[in-house]
Parts: structure tokens; C-alpha cells; sequence
């Protein structure tokens, strides 16, 4: 299951430009026609099922701005721009939690955003009392939040585990001064080798980092010089983000100068270094830019079949539905999903006028629940089992996927699998690095040409590039 291979033809023959997935459908297929009378009735069959919660926040404040960031943020110095909007986010949640049976546990939080550390002390005891007082909160869940290494004390980590945080994800990204000034973003190793050994006194259960490569002036050598920084923090898990420059979606992308961008070679070079040098410290490829060390969860969950995907990453909970508060954040509940208003005045003006926040939505259809498990798989597990999920989803999996699995042909034989069989699937070690490329033969909603490249045109959705 762990076994990755670097093959660089294949890789760039199929490095195209695709979705994520962090869902699916992804949110292109959202309508603006999604109301509360849907959202409520997906809760009521939720509270049917009796499935686990998993909660999001979102907290949109930063102090300053880094410049490859593509977030939902709001850039301030003035932190009393921060209370009135916390104000309408307890508002938001008291009123989606009346319709939410009570006893139903809490298996996961995630505080995102933006910069969620960015709000006081006093705030964030507020904001996770108020969540607390509305939902059940499971004693053995998974509880974590984002923060910015580089303005957060150890003072602050105490007080997180305190309110009862147990996992902390630090937004690294690089370590090289000239990269930094680059971006906008500073943290030094000092300052985050403080947070962590603070964070281990405190006895947290795991420590996640995030790393970006192909930022300005940055190479192999200087990636490789951060890579050592970080491996000697040894964190539980650590995340490896392709930069995307995309200035005309992301005006903050103009302030960084183009020129210094490393080539398309020297990012795959960067790629290339930085698998091998986590693989060879100890860290397991678990997929899509995701590390983790063996006896990690992540780990242990993708071993026995129960790893999931979803809008944060991956999960080792699965059969949670997501309720996710404040601007632009997106909940997936039953079988629908639903993002609210991505600026503050209409996420206000809705609550003020006794609404919810609600932008738009989709409910899936039984098709959108079979591929989403489907890519789901595939994305967790690099394997099918048709017969499995043809029990599952009363089909026949050969016969639903006739046009699918004649396009999987072309990917065996191009060594992106390493089996197709009428029993199911597998995904080669060189086909882990690129599985984007496989979970696009089942996306019903990608163009149906013979060129998947024709994806990001003037009338579709444009999407980064898989590598």
C-alpha cells in the first residue's frame, strides 16, 4: 500500500490540468438555487442515520497578507473587526444546531481559515464554549486547528490544549529568508521548534506541517535544506503543496514577481527530492501531497481500509456529515452539500434578516454518490473492488462503467495500473504519485473529449495541474 515510484515520462505524460477532490462533485457544480428547506431536510435524514458530526469553522482574519495564498481571507491590523463577525458565527451555529438531534457525538473540529489563532484568547474560549454548549463532543475525537507559527506563541498552544484542542497543523511552508520575503510569510526554525516542544509538553496527540514547493527562488537545494529543518521537527504528518500561480484568480499573486518562479523541471526535481527524502526518513506516502509517520492514524486507517477524504484533507473518520459555519465554508450533510456566502456583508445581512447563510448547493444524485465512492477509494486506497461496491450500490459494476473501464485500458497500459481485471483495480506505485489522473475517468462532469487537457477552457472550470 505504501510503495510509491518516480516515472517521469509517466508523469508528464498525464500531468494535466484536473479537480482535486476534495469533494464530488466539486464546487463548480454547486447551484445558486440550493434554499434552507433542503439544507434542513438532509439534516432530518441525517438525524435518521444517527452518523457522527464532524465540525468546521472558519475564521477568515489574517494579520498579514502572504502572497501565494489562495484562502478566503480578510487582511487586518484592527482585531475589533473580529468579534462581530464570531458574533453572527455563534448566531449561525445556534441555529443550525436546533434542528440537529441531540446525543449525536462530535468525532472531529477543525478551526481553518485564514488564521484562526488570529482572534484572542478570550475568543476562542468563547467560541469552543459555544460549540460545546450546542453539540456533544466525543471524548476520544479529533480536535484541530491551523495556525501561523510565525505569530503564535507557546503561550497560545497551552491555552489551545487547554480549551480542548488535541492536534495543531503549522502553515511552514518554507525556511529559506529569501523565499520568505518572497511570500510574505516568516517563521523561523526557533520559533516553530519552540511551538513544538510546547505542543509535546502539552502532550498533544499529533503535529501536522505544511510545506509549499515552487515559490520564487526556490530549488532543489534550498528545498532540500528546509526538508532537513523540518524532518529534525519530526511532526506526525506533514503536507507538500504544489504552488499554483494563478494571478488573475488571486490578486495578492501579482505582488510576487513571476520571473523567479522556478521552470516546470525544477518543480518536478523539487517533487522528485522531496518524496524521496521524507520516504527515506521514515515518513509514508499515504497520497495526494500527504506524509505521515507509521504509527501515525492517517496510517493505521489507510491499512485497514478506513481512510477518508474530504474538504480538509484526509480523515480517519469515515460516515461523519460535516456542518461547517462562517463565510465561504462548505458542509456535506446526507447527501447534499451547501457553501455559504463568500463575503462578510451577505453572510451577515442573511443572519440579520433571520436566514441562513446559504450561497448555493447540490444534492447529489444516486450517480453522484456512487462516483463520489468510487474517487473516494481510489484517492484513500488506490484500489477497486467492484464486486464490493456493486453489492453496495445494487449494480453492475462492469456494466455501469463499460465506458470507464474501456478508458482504463489506456492507463493499464501506460503503466498507471498495475491490475484491471473483471475483481477489480489496482494503482501502480508510479500511478500513486499522479491517482488525479485516474479518479478523472469517473468524474461525469469532466468534458468527454479524447484530450483531458481541454478541461480548463472559457466555459469550464480551470483547474491546477495534477503535478
Amino acid at each position: 500500500m505504501t510503495d510509491i515510484s518516480w516515472d517521469e515520462s509517466l508523469i508528464k505524460r498525464h500531468d494535466l490540468a484536473g479537480p482535486r477532490y476534495t469533494s464530488y462533485p466539486t464546487a463548480p457544480q454547486f447551484s445558486n438555487d440550493f434554499g434552507p428547506e433542503a439544507l434542513q431536510a438532509a439534516i432530518e435524514r441525517s438525524n435518521q442515520a444517527a452518523r457522527p458530526l464532524s465540525l468546521y469553522m472558519h475564521i477568515p482574519f489574517c494579520d498579514t497578507i502572504c502572497y501565494y495564498c489562495g484562502c478566503n481571507k480578510i487582511v487586518t491590523a484592527n482585531k475589533k473587526r473580529a468579534q462581530p463577525y464570531l458574533d453572527k458565527l455563534h448566531l449561525e451555529m445556534s441555529r443550525i444546531a436546533q434542528w440537529v438531534e441531540a446525543g449525536r457525538k462530535v468525532k472531529q473540529l477543525h478551526w481553518g481559515g485564514g488564521t484562526p489563532t488570529y482572534i484572542s484568547h478570550d475568543q476562542m474560549r468563547a467560541l469552543m464554549s459555544h460549540s460545546q454548549s450546542l453539540f456533544e463532543f466525543s471524548e476520544d475525537g479529533e480536535y484541530s486547528i491551523e495556525l501561523h507559527p510565525g505569530t503564535t506563541n507557546q503561550e497560545t498552544i497551552s491555552l489551545l490544549k487547554d480549551i480542548g484542542f488535541n492536534r495543531l497543523s503549522m502553515g511552514v511552508q518554507d525556511f529559506d529568508p529569501q523565499v520568505q520575503t518572497a511570500v510574505n510569510r516568516f517563521n523561523s526554525v526557533e520559533e516553530v521548534q519552540a511551538l513544538v516542544d510546547q505542543a509535546r509538553q502539552d502532550d498533544f496527540d499529533s503535529i501536522s506541517m505544511d510545506l509549499i514547493y515552487g515559490l520564487p527562488f526556490q530549488s532543489c537545494h534550498t528545498l532540500k535544506e528546509t526538508l532537513d529543518k523540518v524532518i529534525q521537527l519530526s511532526p506526525d504528518r506533514l503536507s507538500l503543496f504544489n504552488y499554483a500561480h494563478l494571478p488573475h484568480l488571486f490578486k495578492s499573486q501579482r505582488q510576487m514577481d513571476a520571473s523567479a518562479l522556478p521552470p516546470a523541471e525544477e518543480k518536478l526535481a523539487m517533487l522528485h527530492l522531496a518524496i524521496d527524502t521524507l520516504t527515506r526518513s521514515g515518513y509514508q506516502y499515504i497520497g495526494m501531497d500527504h506524509f505521515a509517520k507509521p504509527d501515525d492514524e492517517l496510517c493505521k486507517a489507510q491499512f485497514n481500509g478506513s481512510l477518508q477524504r474530504n474538504f480538509q484533507g484526509y480523515a480517519t473518520y469515515g460516515g461523519c456529515d460535516m456542518f461547517a459555519f462562517g463565510v465561504s465554508s462548505i458542509s456535506a450533510i446526507d447527501n447534499i452539500f451547501v457553501q455559504n456566502h463568500k463575503d462578510i456583508p451577505n453572510y451577515n445581512k442573511a443572519l440579520e434578516q433571520g436566514q441562513l447563510p446559504i450561497s448555493k448547493g447540490l444534492q447529489l444524485s444516486q450517480d453522484d454518490l456512487l462516483r463520489q465512492h468510487v474517487i473516494n477509494r481510489l484517492i484513500c486506497q488506490f484500489e477497486l473492488d467492484f464486486h464490493s461496491i456493486g453489492r453496495e450500490f445494487n449494480i453492475d459494476f462492469s456494466h455501469y462503467f463499460q465506458k470507464e473501464l474501456a478508458a482504463l485500458e489506456a492507463l493499464l497500459n501506460d503503466g498507471l495500473l498495475s491490475r484491471l481485471d473483471h475483481h477489480g483495480l489496482q494503482v501502480s506505485p508510479a500511478g500513486r504519485l499522479i491517482i488525479r489522473r485516474v479518479c478523472m475517468v469517473f468524474d461525469a462532469y469532466l468534458p468527454t473529449t479524447q484530450e483531458p487537457t481541454l478541461i480548463a477552457s472559457s466555459t469550464q472550470p480551470r483547474y491546477s495541474k495534477i503535478i
